[in-house]
């Protein structure tokens, strides 16, 4: 707040006014090289496009953004020298980098491990005498994640998922598919309640957990164990819930479902039937590999409408299918990827996997998401090889960060930038607020800070740089936006 002091010239008096200022901040990261930039000159461009904002309209409560620590990142960071290894976990979890404050892992291995392990593999052993998470010790994971707390001021939450029970606690005996047997059902929630308590020992406290990773399964490549909505739900209120409460862990916050938009109505018509069914549900997961570009928002907004006080969080997505494309950021703004879709999906759905750019779907897929009652977005893996790996299956994908172990090199890729632009900015605690703009090809979504700041996301995909009018209590900023470009407008009052 600025006082200014007006001469009035026909009176002998002196009056005080007072006129507030908006004060922003505005970082960019745009296909003409900027990198999370801080904009300090703007074009003269005519701001025809105007974002209203309105701080008294409020909708969720942000609990984070991130990204995964999966056994294959770690074992990368464990090749890289020190300082590159470092330099990479410093980006994602220091203050001055991306700052992550909300982060995923992998219960037993997942396919983005260089084996298949778990954490107790003797047949019959109800009680998980033989329990152990020497495993994650090894691969560097537990290493890697305290690492990562020692770097992270404010601290991050860690939601634990796991893909597969051991396999012989399943009707297929296997890895790849099949039930957990009902009689297992009890040994099972044991297993959460053990794998809590033994990462708390070494000095990790787990946020939440999902129940199972994409329970429709993944077409049977890679571990996986498969749950329909009435099994899942009453897993969760006759054995997981009771469980954790029982041996003190009441504020694990249990998240059902974790797998794509489109089939979350049958999930959460279930998992929120009653109070019974829901009563230790925190919260609904999900992911969004069922379309390249759609971020389905009806059924976002029939999961918030079904349960509104709970969580709704996207725990996983990534360019997948893809190898990576190294040191060429202009790739990452380009629509030439694929997805699995491109190759599978059937005739009928095809249309929902055209090729795109990585950049745009991320930034879409995160303001769609915000805009639409999503209060937390995490990534997949952290970091990845020029291969788009490891991984046991060979199911290569892209991460924020390429590295190339050889050569010990680091490709912090436009991925990464996009993902800071709100894990930087958008802080746990923030609540989303009104936020219109007068365009149907440029978003854009706003949340209010804890700390009293706005922090604005606009993304631009198209070819012509524009003008833009920010609108705020009729207090008024103007601004440009490069093409192909996402900003985060910071604004002090």
């Amino acid at each position: 707040m600025k006082n200014i002091i007006y001469p009035i010239l026909a009176m002998s008096i002196m009056s005080c006014s007072v006129t507030k200022q908006m004060k922003v901040q505005v970082y960019e990261t745009s296909a003409n090289g900027n990198s999370l930039k801080k904009m300090e000159t703007f074009s003269e461009k005519e701001p025809n496009i105007i974002i209203s904002l309105n701080p008294e309209e409020t909708f969720q409560t942000i609990t984070g953004f991130g990204g995964a620590f999966t056994e294959s990142s770690a074992y990368l960071l464990n090749k890289l020298s020190a300082k590159n290894r470092k330099k990479i976990l410093e980006a994602y979890f220091n203050e001055k980098g991306a700052n992550y404050s909300l982060t995923r892992t992998h219960i037993n291995s997942c396919d983005f491990s260089l084996k298949q392990y778990a954490y107790a593999m003797v047949d019959g052993d109800k009680n998980l005498e033989n329990f152990s998470i020497d495993e994650d010790k090894k691969n560097h994971l537990i290493p890697t994640i305290l690492e990562a707390k020692s770097i992270s001021k404010d601290g991050f939450n860690i939601i634990a998922s796991p893909w597969t029970s051991p396999p012989w606690m399943k009707d297929n005996k296997k890895w790849v598919g099949g039930k957990l047997l009902p009689e297992y059902y009890d040994t099972w929630a044991l297993y959460f309640s053990k794998y809590i308590k033994a990462y708390k020992k070494e000095g990790i406290n787990i946020w939440g957990v999902t129940v199972e990773n994409e329970p429709h399964g993944n077409g049977n490549n890679w571990e996986s164990m498969l749950f329909t909505p009435q099994e899942m739900t009453r897993f969760v209120q006759n054995n997981l819930g009771p469980k954790l409460e029982k041996d003190g862990w009441k504020d694990i916050k249990i998240l059902g479902y974790d797998q794509n938009r489109a089939g979350i109505k049958e999930w959460v018509d279930e998992m929120y039937k009653d109070e019974k069914s829901s009563k230790y549900y925190a919260g609904t997961a999900i992911h969004w590999y069922e379309s390249t570009y759609e971020v389905f928002p009806e059924d976002l907004q029939y999961a918030h409408k079904k349960a509104p006080n709970k969580y709704l969080i996207q725990t996983e997505a990534c360019v997948d299918s893809e190898i990576p494309h190294w040191n060429d950021d202009l790739w990452y703004w380009k629509k030439e990827a694929t997805d699995w879709g491109w190759d599978w999906a059937s005739e009928k759905d095809k249309y929902l996997h055209p090729k795109y750019a990585p950049v745009n779907r991320y930034a879409n897929d995160i303001i769609g998401c915000l805009n639409n009652w999503v209060d937390g977005w995490v990534d997949w893996n952290m970091v990845l090889d020029r291969q788009g790996g490891p991984n046991w299956f060979k199911n290569w994908c892209v991460a924020p960060v390429i590295v190339d172990v050889e050569k010990d090199e680091v490709y912090f890729t436009p991925l990464y930038y996009t993902m800071a632009h709100f894990s930087k900015f958008m802080r746990p605690g923030a609540v989303k607020i009104g936020c219109t703009i007068n365009h149907k090809d440029i978003i854009s979504t706003a949340v209010k800070n804890p700390d009293g700041s706005i922090a604005v996301a606009i993304f631009n995909p198209t070819d012509e740089a524009v003008g833009i009018e920010i609108n705020l209590n009729n207090i008024k900023k103007s601004i440009s936006i490069n093409a192909k470009a996402l900003q985060t407008v910071v604004i002090n009052l």
